[in-house]
């Protein structure tokens, strides 16, 4: 089993930024993949970025540019940098990790970008 908790979310006013983290513990060896993910209300779950074994990354096309996904050494723990954050950024951002085709993920952690 893994746990995944994320934390980092808060408000923040248009332009500007927030880091994300994703603690991962329990079994952590050989995780395949792991990514943000983000909810915004009354909307699908929709993929924001994520980070292959092999350290390639994947972004929607609605963060390039201004989101940054990176993980420690250790490949344990996860983070999103958010700049130039947007009010259509705000949502509840979830950590995923992969292993073996399993997915874990963490409950969530709030974004909102307002005046």
């Amino acid at each position: 089993q893994m746990q995944l908790v994320e934390s980092g979310g808060g408000l923040v006013q248009p332009g500007g930024s927030l880091r994300l983290s994703c603690a991962a513990s329990g079994d952590t060896f050989n995780i395949n993949a792991m990514g943000w993910y983000r909810q915004a209300p009354g909307k699908l779950r929709e993929l924001v970025a994520t980070i292959l074994s092999n350290s390639n990354t994947n972004y929607a096309d609605s963060v390039k540019g201004r989101f940054t996904i990176s993980r420690d050494a250790a490949k344990t723990t996860l983070y999103l940098q958010m700049n130039s954050l947007k009010p259509e950024d705000t949502a509840v951002y979830y950590c995923k990790a992969t292993k073996w085709g399993h997915g874990y993920w963490g409950q969530g952690t709030q974004v909102t970008v307002s005046l």
